[in-house]
């Protein structure tokens, strides 16, 4: 056990000065007091996001670790597994777990407002974003841009464990087109002494730092005109309407207020790294594996192939069993300047699932699940061979530029379109609200 250590609606709102916030045309960033671990404890404390873990697998880490922050973001796990896990106990629970990290001192609060930088290593592949507070009124007004739709529950979810334990408990992974001003500084930051520095049990090496040169960091960051939720859209909308909640509680709301912020970190979007989001299916609609390739050919190019990833867009692999092994499908005319239509998720939704399996709105459809990229092709061929699919879909990533293309264009992607890695930690860096 550790040790007790030492130490959707619009807001009016002040101008502040360069140091708290950017011009108003542009997107709004903020320095806040961050709650973090101290560095000895941010291995211990950090945590797996609330949403890429199961309950059972959440409770084996929380019993694990009683320090773990996943016994604040999935506090169900201290609970009878008969509880609900959106019962109001379990935002009562949050609460307790939150205020118990603060107390022992395994969380401390900065005392002055401060950006600060976090940087993931997995593999060869490294990105670094900026940790700041953004307003709701640039969620609600489309300065940081959606392409998915929400759930209700899940919203609701966010929404209860925001207001719960007065605070963001994880940040929302936005993105923007970088510049090389915002770069050249962050480089020189790193070379500076940092917060954290560690290896996860995933094997991604997490950084931290406290921004020194912040006034030279938000005037460059005047660049930055829209961000893009990248990951986190149910955390962006709970955060907007916690914020909306509490403007309805408080008489003397006049929008300079700690809860119209929000916890994010941007990234620059040429270092972000996406990987494909690939389909089961639990069986072939009444047809046989034969019959499906046939039905295929009408608007797909079907060949075997040795590789079950595509090389390019346009096209996805197909697994339907050892007998028949991995199919190639090469999607025929797309209609390349349709920023929806030309998605290979899209492709394969309207020209394959829909009219050749029957799986209808797939938010919704029991018949469908999706497995992330991550897991890569051989778990898609262990589903299916050991039975628990009849047909799986390798597919190709969607890529940054086609994201930014239909958020823009003020559209929303078919569900489960894009897996980012690597995850951004929970409890490393957290806002209060108050």
């Amino acid at each position: 056990m550790a040790k007790k250590r030492s130490s959707h609606n619009p807001y009016s709102f002040p101008i502040f000065s360069i140091v708290y916030t950017l011009h108003m045309s542009n997107l709004r960033i903020r320095p806040f007091h961050a709650v973090h671990p101290t560095t000895s404890d941010a291995t211990r404390v950090a945590s797996a996001p609330y949403d890429v873990v199961n309950r059972a697998e959440a409770k084996d880490i929380g019993q694990a670790n009683e320090d773990s922050f996943m016994h604040v973001v999935r506090s169900e796990i201290d609970l009878a597994d008969e509880v609900p896990p959106y019962d109001g106990s379990v935002y009562l629970k949050a609460k307790e777990n939150y205020e118990r990290l603060r107390e022992i001192g395994a969380l401390v609060k900065d005392k002055q407002p401060s950006l600060y930088l976090y940087r993931q290593c997995m593999g060869d592949h490294h990105q670094v974003g900026l940790v700041a507070c953004c307003h709701v009124d640039d969620y609600n007004n489309n300065l940081i841009r959606k392409h998915e739709k929400t759930r209700q529950i899940k919203e609701d979810d966010r929404t209860n464990h925001v207001l719960g334990i007065n605070a963001n408990s994880g940040p929302v992974f936005l993105t923007y087109r970088g510049t090389t001003a915002i770069d050249e500084i962050i480089v020189e930051e790193m070379n500076k002494r940092p917060m954290f520095h560690f290896k996860a049990e995933d094997g991604v090496t997490h950084t931290g730092w406290r921004i020194e040169n912040e006034e030279a960091l938000l005037e460059a960051s005047n660049e930055i005109n829209l961000a893009y939720v990248a990951d986190g859209h149910h955390r962006s909308a709970s955060a907007a309407r916690a914020a909306a909640a509490l403007q309805a509680k408080n008489p003397d709301h006049d929008g300079s207020e700690e809860y119209n912020w929000f916890l994010t970190v941007l990234f620059p979007a040429n270092q972000l790294h996406v990987l494909p989001y690939n389909r089961i299916v639990f069986d072939l609609h009444g047809n046989t594996p034969e019959e499906f390739l046939i039905k295929a050919q009408s608007v797909c190019t079907v060949e075997k192939t040795d590789n079950p990833s595509p090389s390019e867009s346009g096209a996805c692999c197909v697994y339907l069993g050892k007998a028949q092994g991995w199919h190639k499908l090469v999607f025929k005319d797309i209609v390349q300047d349709d920023p929806i239509a030309s998605l290979d998720v899209d492709l394969l939704q309207q020209r394959i699932l829909t009219p050749l399996l029957g799986i209808g709105d797939p938010r919704s459809d029991t018949r469908i699940d999706f497995v992330g990229g991550i897991r890569g092709t051989d778990e898609l061929e262990s589903r299916v061979d050991e039975g628990n699919a009849s047909i799986a879909f390798s597919m190709y990533h969607t890529t940054i530029e086609q994201l930014l293309n239909v958020a823009d264009a003020g559209l929303i992607m078919p569900p489960k379109s894009t897996w980012f890695e690597p995850k951004l930690r929970s409890g490393l860096f957290v806002h209060e609200l108050t």
